[in-house]
C-alpha cells in the first residue's frame, strides 16, 4: 500500500488500482482507521474532504485510480454538554473505555428538552479531557444507546481507537464478532412459539414522528431473537418473561417488535395502548407493581464484547433493577 502522509491534522492518501470503485467514506475509514466509519461520513459531509483538491461531499462518491485525497480533521473540540457531577454505577473501567449501569429516566445524550442530565454530562464529568473530540461534538464517547425508560448496562469509548472498534463491532452486530446483546422483558400474553425470530423492515412512522412502526417498505432491516423465559397467568390474563437478542439495533426494536406480534411490553404507552385496560385484569399487587414501572418493562442484562485495544472478551451482567424486580416479585406466585 502507498504510503499515506500525516501532516498534523491533515491527512492525505493517493488511490491505488486495487481500490478502485470504493465508496469513500470507506476508502478513507480503511486508510485512517483511527476514525470511525461514522465519524468520517460526517466529516465528508461537512467539508472536510477534497478529492483532486476539490471539496466533496458525497461519502458515496466512487474513488478512482490515482485521485489524490485529503481529509482535514479539525483540531478536537471540547464537547458542547456541559459537565455535571451525576453519580454513575460504574461496572468496568480503564483508559480506553467504561461500562455502566445506566439506570431508567436517564438520557444518554443530550437533545431539545432533554440538555441536562444525560449520560454524556456525566461522562464527561467524570471522564475529564480524554473525551475530547471522541465521537463527535454532541454524543462524545457514545457507540450504542438505550432509550431513556429503558436500564440497564452500555460500554463508551474514551479514546478514539477505543470508539472505532467499538462501533465496528456494534455494526457487524455480533454476527462475525464476540458482540453480546441480550435484554429482559416483560410482555402482555404468551407469545407462541415460545422461542422466535421477528424480522421486519422498521422505519418512522408516518403518522406519528415520536414512534417507529413495522413498514412494507422504506424500512431498514431489524431482527429481534426472542426465547420465553418466564410464565405467569390465572383465568383472566397471562404475562411472558422474554429474553431478548438484538441481531440489528434500531430505535425502539424490540418494544416495535413485541408489540408487532400482539405482545406488547408491559409499561409502554407508546407501543402498548391498546393493552392499558389489561392492568385492571390482573391482581392489585401487580398492578401496583406495573403502575410504580412509569416506564416500560425492559432492561439491558447482558453486554459482551472485544476489548478495542487487547482483543480480550469481555462480558457484563446487569440484574434487575428494583422496580423489575418488584414486578417479578408479584408475578412469582402466578408462575405456570
Amino acid at each position: 500500500m502507498a504510503a499515506d502522509g500525516l501532516q498534523g491534522n491533515r491527512h492525505d492518501a493517493t488511490v491505488l488500482e486495487s481500490e478502485a470503485g470504493t465508496r469513500l467514506d470507506a476508502f478513507l475509514a480503511a486508510r485512517f482507521p483511527a476514525f470511525s466509519r461514522n465519524r468520517i461520513k460526517d466529516l465528508i459531509q461537512g467539508g472536510a474532504v477534497s478529492v483532486g483538491g476539490t471539496t466533496n461531499d458525497v461519502p458515496k462518491y466512487r474513488v478512482k485510480a490515482g485521485e489524490s485525497i485529503t481529509l482535514a480533521a479539525p483540531e478536537p473540540v471540547e464537547a458542547e454538554p456541559e459537565p455535571q457531577a451525576i453519580q454513575l454505577a460504574i461496572l468496568y473501567e480503564d483508559e480506553h473505555l467504561i461500562v455502566i449501569d445506566k439506570p431508567a429516566g436517564m438520557v444518554v445524550h443530550p437533545a431539545p428538552g432533554n440538555e441536562n442530565g444525560t449520560l454524556v454530562n456525566a461522562l464527561i464529568h467524570h471522564c475529564g479531557q480524554s473525551l475530547r473530540g471522541i465521537g463527535g461534538v454532541k454524543r462524545p464517547g457514545i457507540v450504542h444507546r438505550l432509550d431513556k425508560d429503558t436500564s440497564g448496562v452500555m460500554v463508551a469509548a474514551k479514546t478514539e481507537q477505543a470508539h472505532n472498534g467499538l462501533a465496528a463491532q456494534f455494526a457487524d452486530h455480533g454476527r462475525t464478532g464476540p458482540l453480546e446483546r441480550a435484554y429482559t422483558a416483560f410482555a402482555w400474553g404468551i407469545p407462541n412459539p415460545l422461542v422466535g425470530t421477528v424480522e421486519t423492515l422498521i422505519g418512522r412512522d408516518p403518522h406519528n414522528r415520536l414512534k417507529q412502526s413495522v413498514l412494507g417498505r422504506d424500512g431498514r432491516e431489524a431482527i429481534t431473537h426472542y426465547r420465553v423465559s418466564g410464565r405467569f397467568a390465572d383465568e383472566k390474563w397471562t404475562v411472558a418473561q422474554l429474553t431478548c437478542n438484538l441481531e440489528t439495533g434500531r430505535t425502539h426494536q424490540i418494544r416495535v417488535h413485541m408489540a408487532h406480534i400482539g405482545h406488547p411490553l408491559l409499561g409502554d404507552g407508546l407501543y402498548g395502548a391498546g393493552f392499558a385496560t389489561k392492568i385492571n385484569r390482573v391482581p392489585e399487587p401487580i398492578q401496583q407493581a406495573i403502575r410504580a414501572l412509569n416506564r416500560q418493562a425492559l432492561h439491558a442484562s447482558v453486554l459482551g464484547f472485544a476489548h478495542p485495544a487487547t482483543g480480550e472478551t469481555l462480558h457484563f451482567e446487569s440484574p434487575l433493577p428494583p422496580d423489575l424486580a418488584n414486578l417479578a416479585t408479584a408475578l412469582a406466585p402466578y408462575t405456570l
